[in-house]
């Protein structure tokens, strides 16, 4: 099995391995780049997963009272065409 320590050594001895100049450059774009996929997904409007959870929890509470209206409204036209029904 191979050793995380080793791998890990590995690791540190290429990055201290790397000129300077080259670590500027690659935080750098790090940066440029970052800033610019944020600046992507703002204009894409998309939103946050917590604001979703939240529409989510919102939609099946409205769901849930208009089905329960639904239904209320179809027991309420029963009855009026029950009460019509025995009127005539």
């Amino acid at each position: 099995m191979i050793n995380a320590k080793k791998i890990e050594d590995i690791a540190k001895q290429i990055s201290e391995a790397i000129p300077p100049q080259v670590k500027t450059v690659a935080n750098d774009f790090e940066s440029k780049a970052k800033q610019i996929l944020q600046n992507k997904l703002a204009q894409m409007d998309m939103v946050s997963r917590e604001e979703f959870d939240v529409q989510t929890q919102v939609l099946i509470k409205t769901r849930a009272k208009l089905d329960e209206l639904s239904a209320k409204v179809a027991q309420l036209e029963a009855q009026l065409n029950q009460n019509q029904s025995s009127a005539d």
